[in-house]
């Protein structure tokens, strides 16, 4: 159940950096949120910070939801 309430902590914090103003703030919000799940899942906090910091700062390459 703790996982699960992380994960959903996480899911809100990547989803609400959407209204973040620019790729930096996307990217540091992704990080965090990416070592979040990583950790809550069991993998390794420092790669989910890669991902996630990665996917945030792309994600208006990539989607139109984060303009």
């Amino acid at each position: 159940m703790f996982k699960f309430r992380l994960f959903l902590a996480a899911t809100a914090v990547v989803s609400l950096s959407a209204c973040l103003d620019n790729d930096l703030e996307r990217g540091i919000a992704g990080a965090a949120a990416g070592a979040v799940v990583a950790d809550a899942v069991g993998g390794n906090p420092l790669t989910g910070a890669i991902a996630g910091g990665a996917a945030g700062a792309l994600c208006d390459e990539i989607v139109s939801v984060c303009n």
